[in-house]
């Protein structure tokens, strides 16, 4: 495992721009993907909070899993290769059970913080959240309350452990025959070697993530896939050798 400073974040943004740019077909065809599911989350959910809520925190936490055939598409560029939408589709038709287990572990996850958050808000506000307005209403612009505050908390809390857990594991997965507890240890590894640059990383990941999100969710065009190929270069800084990582940079 290797430590990195907190400058490799933002060289790992660069990196993966670089693989969108070189290679942008299959990584805006994920985009769109993302995009147009979100649209339809929110034309679907527009009067349920709690749906909407669900919908895109299983989005965030499972989007690392949908992103798998972009690592493929990184990695073939670092090798010298010429990939296409084909090469990142092709992941998928080996039906990788790890795979399958990982995004189902994930998913529970992002149920189990959907379950805790309504428990948290119904439990603390005096009138039901039921639509989108009443959660802005009643807990975002609530002044007499710290309760949108304790929910962010605890969202960063839950979403911690998590993180920490998928950070390098599919990546991992998809380059090495390694099973789904080794990849969940490595990335745990991983977040211990530098805590202070991947607390960063995260950050980064979610400030995009969220910047996406705002533009009407068509900034998630681009930013789903340069999120994913900067991902892939994360996790050769972080568990390959030192040799070959830098060596993406030369490419």
């Amino acid at each position: 495992m290797h430590s990195v400073g907190f400058g490799q974040p933002l060289l790992w943004l660069r990196r993966g721009w670089n693989d969108l740019l070189r290679c942008p077909l299959p990584g805006l065809a994920h985009g769109a993907v993302a995009a147009l599911f979100g649209l339809a989350v929110l034309w679907w959910a527009r009067d349920d909070f709690w749906i909407m809520a669900g919908a895109f925190s299983g989005f965030l936490i499972v989007a690392p899993i949908v992103a798998t055939g972009l690592y493929a598409i990184s990695r073939a560029l670092q090798r010298g290769g010429q990939p296409g939408l084909t090469d990142a589709l092709r992941v998928w038709r080996t039906r990788d059970p790890r795979l399958m287990h990982f995004g189902l572990l994930l998913g529970l996850a992002g149920t189990g913080w959907v379950f805790t958050s309504a428990s948290m808000i119904t439990s603390f506000t005096e009138v039901p959240i039921t639509r989108p307005l009443d959660f802005l209403r009643f807990v975002v612009a609530q002044d007499r309350s710290w309760l949108f505050e304790a929910w962010l908390m605890l969202g960063g809390v839950l979403a911690a452990p998590v993180f920490a857990s998928s950070v390098v594991a599919i990546p991992l997965l998809l380059d090495r025959k390694a099973t789904v507890l080794q990849a969940v240890l490595t990335s745990w590894d991983a977040v211990l070697a530098s805590p202070g640059p991947l607390a960063l990383w995260a950050a980064l990941l979610m400030g995009l993530s969220l910047l996406g999100m705002a533009s009407l969710l068509l900034g998630l065009v681009v930013v789903a896939p340069w999120l994913a190929h900067a991902s892939w270069h994360a996790y050769c800084d972080l568990v390959h050798p030192a040799g070959e990582a830098e060596a993406a940079d030369t490419l």
